[in-house]
């Protein structure tokens, strides 16, 4: 019983060590690429049906800069992104186009922008 529990505490010491990553979850450091945001939204038809299954893609102004992530069963969407700005573009399927769109969203360090609406119809 007494190596079982020595085995157990060795697991523990080792899981805890492997998830650090030796790096704040927040910095103050100007230029800090590596605080991320985040843009999050939602891909719906005109008539409110969602779009499951699509790629959004966040187009970074002046650097072309892509980052993508597809939309699960209720729409949304969730992409972590550097500081900047950005536009969005969801992947559209023959005859469609995009209705209202959130125009250029803006992130800063360890920012969420939230409850964006991309409105695809024909």
């Amino acid at each position: 019983m007494r190596r079982l529990g020595t085995v157990f505490a060795v697991f523990v010491l080792l899981a805890g060590a492997a998830c650090h990553t030796n790096r704040p979850l927040w910095s103050a450091t100007p230029g800090d690429k590596t605080a991320r945001g985040t843009i999050a939204g939602i891909l719906r038809t005109a008539g409110g049906d969602v779009l499951p299954g699509r790629r959004v893609n966040a187009i970074q102004v002046g650097t072309s800069e892509s980052y993508s992530a597809v939309t699960n069963v209720t729409g949304g969407f969730s992409i972590p992104v550097p500081p900047g700005k950005y536009r969005l573009e969801p992947e559209l399927r023959e005859g469609e186009k995009v209705l209202r769109e959130p125009g250029v969203v803006n992130i800063n360090k360890s920012d969420l922008d939230a409850n964006l609406e991309i409105v695809v119809g024909s």
